[in-house]
């Protein structure tokens, strides 16, 4: 056993989990193999590269991505917020997750410990769902008791707003002429 965790709940119609970093459990094989049997949509990564050298996890988005999983990589600081350079990657792999997410997929998201940005990331995407940012973070720290670690990361997160739906979900969506 690995001692690698998915913290999960639920978010639309699919499944949103936290993690620690694969490979920090000491087994990065066993890690990998979670995540594979886990079958994830989508994948965020929030680890710079240096933080997943030592750990064995620097191909992991590519394991990922031959596992037939999208993966993005969204590197941020530990104990910081998403660096402004990548907020327009974060709409890209926000829309997608949601997407996902909506049609019944899993969407994993994973930082170092697992508690800090990537509970900063799933706070900021079950906001854009639509869900009360404040219920959310409570729904959130249910699973994950350390899930946002600092005001900036709770900040960050909480100005996340509802998005539309990236694409209609029944017929009766679509506008009529």
């Amino acid at each position: 056993m690995s001692g690698f965790t998915l913290h999960a709940l639920t978010a639309g119609q699919g499944i949103l989990a936290i993690s620690q970093m694969p490979g920090r459990s000491g087994d990065y094989a066993a890690d990998l193999a979670t995540v594979r049997e886990w079958k994830p949509s989508y994948v965020l990564t929030m680890t710079p590269e240096a933080e997943m050298i030592p750990h064995g996890a620097m191909n992991f988005g590519a394991h990922m991505q031959d596992s037939g999983t999208r993966w993005a990589y969204l590197p941020t600081d530990d104990y910081g917020v998403l660096p402004e350079d990548l907020a327009a990657e974060w709409a890209r792999a926000s829309a997608q997750c949601r997407a996902a997410l909506r049609g019944g997929g899993r969407v994993l998201i994973h930082c170092m410990g697992g508690c800090g940005r990537s509970g900063m990331a799933a706070l900021r995407l079950l906001i854009e769902m639509g869900e009360d940012p404040e219920a959310a973070l409570d729904r959130l720290r249910a699973k994950r008791p350390c899930a946002v670690e600092t005001a900036r990361q709770l900040q960050w997160a909480m100005a996340g707003e509802k998005q539309p739906d990236p694409v209609p979900r029944s017929l009766s969506d679509i506008p009529q002429d």
